[in-house]
């Protein structure tokens, strides 16, 4: 074990150290270029392992071979390389507390920040485990960089041992988390016959039901004139941007006030001047009727906003994201199964909570190929609180290594 927690030590930071943030007003696939160094860098490791049929593919996925030592079924393992835009991701300091001891844990780039037991409650079930942080200025990005190493660590040891495991297929994707991390041609490039993407955080859980989404973008235009000759002739967009949010609901369908299996609508951004203004959201619900009814309440505010001023511009244009894997995986749960068994062998509970959010495997069980969650250990993602217990990253490895050995025929 302690080997591993050495690796996974050693892979956690080296990757989390590297700048991969994904861009969503890039056009560019990938939507950065500083994704490809990450890679790369996957490409040289897997190379060094002894993996096999290893390449980048043009739209920016790296894709590997472990050949099988039996017969089964071709499985493929999927973790996504970029981390969020939602926060700083440059300059990352990882950094391991060692035998942690179950009290505050601060950080030397920004005294202020606390990571407390009382607000992160999982840290308090985790005393004495290894724990990955960042130095408090930059999110850690162990989302997905956790799950990166994770299936790194399980590749490196099934070459190495060579247990009896049918063919596995390894994908590092792009873009997971603009939603734009699965090209159409994916599917058939991996060419198995159900995967799993190692993006989820508490041991045990094995996730087979995500949001559905879709993202709406709401262009405002209005009259632009010189301020002070403006009476009566100018028609500020910044106002009725602001006016469109006043509209939605505030004490409901908002993330903050919404859990469970409760869907929101979300503005995730808004730019632009007073002549124009852009805001774009985010819909999420677990079924397609509710998530539709949000479209439409979103299409009814802009259509009420126009009649306000009818001298303005306003355009609102949804476009599907993904779909709860649900729909699929609920006609045949081999692989839910499968994962589920491999949990109980290495003495995990298995529990399957829907996903308020969605991965890589959502889109790709849409386009054909089944593909639950699987935990990595990340907590407080998204953020500079963000953590990872290098034990629970140790179980998710055991738990690859166990889906292997059970599908072998």
């Amino acid at each position: 074990m302690s080997d591993l927690i050495s690796e996974l030590s050693s892979r956690l930071t080296r990757y989390c150290a590297i700048d991969s943030q994904s861009d969503p007003a890039s056009p560019s696939q990938p939507s950065t270029a500083i994704q490809l160094n990450m890679a790369r860098l996957l490409q040289a490791e897997l190379a060094e392992i002894g993996a096999s049929d290893i390449r980048l593919t043009d739209y920016g996925t790296v894709l590997a071979t472990i050949p099988a030592t039996a017969p089964g079924p071709t499985i493929a393992f999927l973790a996504h390389m970029d981390t969020a835009p939602q926060f700083n991701a440059t300059g990352v300091k990882p950094r391991v507390i060692h035998g942690y001891n179950g009290g505050e844990i601060t950080f030397p780039d920004n005294p202020a920040l606390v990571l407390s037991p009382e607000t992160s409650p999982g840290l308090a079930t985790r005393q004495g485990h290894d724990i990955v942080t960042a130095s408090g200025t930059t999110l850690l990005g162990a989302d997905d960089k956790a799950g990166v190493a994770i299936i790194m660590a399980a590749a490196h040891r099934l070459i190495a041992d060579r247990p009896a495991h049918p063919e596995i297929r390894i994908a590092f994707t792009p873009d997971e988390e603009i939603g734009r991390g699965v090209d159409p041609r994916l599917p058939k490039d991996i060419g198995a016959d159900f995967a799993f993407t190692f993006d989820g955080a508490n041991p045990g859980e094995i996730e087979y039901e995500s949001f559905s989404a879709d993202g709406a973008v709401v262009t405002i235009k209005g009259v632009s004139i010189h301020p002070g000759w403006a009476k009566g002739k100018m028609v500020n967009a910044i106002h009725l941007a602001a006016k469109l949010i006043g509209f939605l609901p505030q004490a409901t369908m908002q993330p903050e006030v919404t859990e469970g299996r409760e869907g929101f609508i979300h503005a995730v951004g808004m730019s632009g001047g007073s002549s124009e203004m852009v805001v774009q959201f985010i819909l999420r619900d677990f079924e397609l009727d509710g998530l539709a009814a949000k479209g439409e309440m979103l299409t009814r505010a802009c259509e009420a906003l126009a009649l306000t001023e009818p001298r303005a511009e306003i355009t609102c244009k949804i476009t599907p994201q993904y779909r709860n894997m649900r729909y699929w995986l609920e006609r045949d749960m081999t692989p839910v199964n499968l994962a589920r068994q491999a949990a109980q062998d290495i003495g995990l509970d298995p529990v399957s909570v829907p996903i308020r959010g969605g991965t890589d495997g959502s889109r790709l069980t849409e386009l054909g190929l089944p593909c639950p969650n699987l935990f990595t250990g990340m907590q407080e993602i998204h953020g500079p609180l963000e953590w990872v217990s290098l034990q629970d990253m140790a179980q998710a490895v055991a738990l690859m290594q166990g889906i292997a050995s059970r599908a072998v025929r």
